[in-house]
This record gives structure tokens, C-alpha cells and sequence, in this order.
């Protein structure tokens, strides 16, 4: 049995870069137009929205408003993949202006590459397309192998949101390895969930948070959900990782 951690899985958005205030706010446009369509009065901000489904597809978040406010026109699975598309469009579009990497995420990046100690890859619930162009627009593409980007949105023979753990349990099969020499970096309940799910140790990040008492706050919601450590600044991370790597040796 290995004793020793491999690989390393970072989630995407709000852990690698600063997307999700960006993407929400293009999303709730979008769910706005809907519910109109719908003849629903509620509407929504972009932070409303994160708050509720932070972690959540775009057509999970459709599903589920839909039951919720009864919609008078049932939405069917090629309209949900017609307004995820939509979304996709006017996310990338945003993202593609204003995006920037979570702070040190890029330096903590380049040293992992030049150490050569650990395999990289990214676990994303985004769809594929968004996650590339936020790589690209962060400078981060070049870490990663291309093929091994992965999304629970594209990568999937049937997309399921985290926090089911279908996306990790696919990454892992497809780099190789087994859940217990991988570790998982997440910002969010449902991601930890995952990755959890999966078998697989997670770091939990929260340096996409508001200083103070939302930092605190989600740092106990991500340990709740089962991290084994939780960092606010991506120059924690090396120390995160051996400790880590001493729960494994010593398990």
C-alpha cells in the first residue's frame, strides 16, 4: 500500500482563480431572463446566487430553482443544455475581461512544476471550455497537461454536479492512480464533499473569502464537510502538504 502522496487535484474556480463573483454575476442576468420567461416574480444578484448554489452546474441551479417556484413551462433536457451553453457564453465572455488567479496561486504553481515531485491536475465542476479559458487567462495553462483537466460538466458520460464524487472517481481512474496518494484542493462545501466522497484527502482554501468572519466561518464549514486542513493563502500550502503527507505515513 502507498504511503506516499502523488498527485495533486485542484478544483478551478475560486481556488485556483477568482471567478465565481465574476461567473455569478453573469449568471444571474441569465437566470433572470428565465424566471421572467416563467412568469416568476423573484429575482436574483449574483452574490444571491452564490450563496445558494456556490459549487452547483447551471443546469442543476435551473433544475432546482424550477422546483422551487413551479415553473409553468417544464424545462426539458435540451433546453437546460441550450441556456448551460448560454451561461457558458456570457461567463467566458466575462471571464475573459476581468479574471485574475487567486494570490499566489501562480508562484505555488511554478515551484510544484520545477520540484517535479508531484503529478497536477484540475477537477472542476465548470464546464471544460470556461475552465480553459480561465487557465489561459490566469497564466496557469501551461502546468497542466491538457487532457488532464477535467470537468464533471464535459468529462463525464453522465454530468453530475459535485458534491457527488463521479468527477474525482473519473480523474483518478484516468491519471492512474488511487484516491489515497491523491490530495484534493476545494474552496467549497460540495467540492470537499467530492472529493471526500472519493477517498481523497482535501486542503481546503479560503483566501477567495472576505477577511474576517466569512474567512472564519467557511473554514469551519469546509473542516465540517471533512478537510484535513484548511489554508487562507496559497503560501500555506507546502506546509499543508506535509502535514498531510505525515497523517498518511502514519495511518
Amino acid at each position: 500500500m502507498t504511503k506516499q502522496i502523488t498527485t495533486i487535484l485542484f478544483d478551478c474556480d475560486n481556488t485556483l482563480v477568482l471567478s465565481e463573483t465574476l461567473a455569478f454575476e453573469a449568471s444571474a442576468d441569465l437566470t433572470n431572463e428565465i424566471l421572467a420567461r416563467q412568469n416568476v416574480p423573484q429575482r436574483f444578484t449574483g452574490p444571491q446566487l452564490q450563496a445558494e448554489f456556490v459549487g452547483q452546474s447551471f443546469q442543476d441551479m435551473m433544475k432546482s430553482l424550477a422546483a422551487k417556484y413551479d415553473f409553468k413551462t417544464p424545462l426539458s433536457a435540451a433546453a437546460l443544455q441550450h441556456y448551460a451553453s448560454m451561461e457558458d457564453d456570457r461567463v467566458i465572455a466575462k471571464l475573459a475581461q476581468k479574471l485574475t488567479p487567486c494570490d499566489g496561486a501562480n508562484d505555488v504553481l511554478a515551484e510544484l512544476v520545477r520540484a517535479r515531485r508531484f503529478h497536477l491536475a484540475v477537477v472542476s465542476g465548470s464546464a471544460l471550455r470556461r475552465v480553459r479559458v480561465s487557465l489561459e487567462k490566469a497564466g496557469q495553462s501551461g502546468f497542466f497537461d491538457r487532457d488532464e483537466v477535467f470537468s464533471a460538466s464535459c468529462s463525464l458520460e453522465m454530468p453530475v454536479s459535485k458534491p457527488d464524487p463521479a468527477i474525482y472517481r473519473h480523474a483518478v481512474r484516468a491519471l492512474g492512480r488511487v484516491p489515497r496518494e491523491c490530495v484534493a484542493v476545494e474552496d467549497s462545501r460540495s467540492g470537499v464533499l467530492a472529493a471526500r466522497g472519493a477517498g481523497i484527502l482535501v486542503v481546503g482554501y479560503t483566501g477567495c473569502y472576505g477577511e474576517g468572519g466569512e474567512r472564519e466561518e467557511m473554514g469551519r464549514v469546509l473542516v465540517e464537510a471533512g478537510c484535513a486542513v484548511v489554508m487562507e493563502h496559497w503560501r500555506e500550502f507546502a506546509g499543508c502538504l506535509e502535514g498531510i503527507q505525515r497523517m498518511v505515513e502514519e495511518a
